[in-house]
């Protein structure tokens, strides 16, 4: 068997984003959250739609 280490503690991992880049993210998740929407959307009209055609 392998030599048992102690497990390290948790590290905090700081980064530093401009206002510019925060705002430029933030928009793209507003588009991404807006697509996965659209694309739910999508998924259930297309089985309702297989469903009343399973009628």
């Amino acid at each position: 068997m392998g030599t048992l280490m102690p497990a390290t503690p948790t590290q905090t991992l700081y980064v530093t984003v401009r206002r510019d880049e925060l705002r430029q993210l933030k928009d793209e998740r507003d588009d991404l959250r807006q697509q996965v929407a659209e694309l739910n959307l999508l998924l259930e009209q297309a089985r309702l739609q297989g469903k009343a055609a399973g009628l």
